[in-house]
């Protein structure tokens, strides 16, 4: 019942209810199915077998298969090769001198070296005073 180039039909999963053909029969009642639906491998009891049957080659390929789908007015799915990325490299961790190797230099943190600035509020509560004192 089930041969390669067996029309069925999905009856379980993401693409039930679509159409597919068997491309391979696989050990333990399981076969390779394309065509409407995506290429994977599917139980037996997942498909329901049409009365239709095309002329396949075992393990023919994604464009074969549509091919001949093309041919009985079923539209399969098409799916783009996915593009090759460059893989994030890894920095390597810098070796440290010791201790012993290289003193460290002395040096002033950012904060020693920064002059400390003259608040403009402070400056007109001193004026002020100043002007009061002088009046």
């Amino acid at each position: 019942m089930f041969e390669i180039g067996r029309i069925c039909l999905k009856i379980a999963g993401r693409d039930a209810g679509k159409k597919c053909v068997i491309v391979d029969i696989l050990p333990n009642n399981y076969v390779l199915i394309d065509g409407a639906t995506r290429r994977r491998k599917c139980n037996l009891s997942h498909l329901e077998p049409l009365d239709k049957v095309i002329k396949i080659k075992k393990k023919a390929s994604v464009n074969d298969v549509a091919k001949e789908f093309k041919k009985l007015k079923i539209k399969t799915t098409t799916t783009k090769p996915k593009k090759a990325g460059q893989k994030p490299k890894k920095e390597r961790k810098k070796k440290e001198p010791s201790k012993e190797e290289k003193p460290k230099k002395e040096t002033k943190t950012p904060k020693e070296t920064a002059k400390p600035k003259k608040n403009p509020i402070s400056k007109s509560k001193t004026t002020a005073k100043s002007t009061k004192s002088k009046k």
